[in-house]
């Protein structure tokens, strides 16, 4: 399984301080992993934020000779987009897949018969700047919501 996974210490302890107080976190919780979703959707769109390195000369070749290009990166046949789920409770959130070829796509290495194929990576459980951003501005409004 990939996941993202946030780690901003200041957010996160903000959080803990919220569940020390007994507050229910499951509502940012949800919210959290829906613009987590919402992030690695756009990757798939965008084709990476950066973008993401093309695919090799052979790769399009043999997409094309089986009716798969022009097409986007990572979308041959949508499976491995539509594997993306969320999962919230009151304690964290989290996007994942359960593709066993994600990690090849997501971190880049060797693949192929042999390891002979070197893959780049193309990071689409990733979150941008704005993304980011997106989630500070959630955790400001639950602690502006108890003052």
């Amino acid at each position: 399984m990939i996941e993202i996974r946030v780690t901003n210490t200041e957010g996160l302890d903000k959080l803990r301080q919220l569940a020390a107080k007994g507050r229910i976190l499951e509502p940012f919780m949800r919210k959290a992993a829906g613009i987590m979703a919402d992030a690695v959707e756009e990757n798939f769109e965008e084709e990476g934020r950066p973008r993401w390195p093309s695919l090799s000369a052979a790769t399009i070749k043999d997409r094309e000779r089986r009716g798969n290009w022009p097409g986007k990166m990572l979308q041959r046949s949508g499976q491995l987009a539509s594997s993306i789920s969320r999962h919230y409770d009151d304690t964290s959130a989290s996007v994942g897949t359960n593709k066993i070829y994600a990690a090849i796509q997501n971190l880049g290495g060797k693949a192929g018969r042999g390891k002979k194929v070197e893959v780049p990576a193309r990071e689409f459980m990733k979150l941008g700047e704005d993304d980011e951003r997106r989630l500070e501005r959630v955790v400001k409004a639950i602690f502006d919501d108890l003052r």
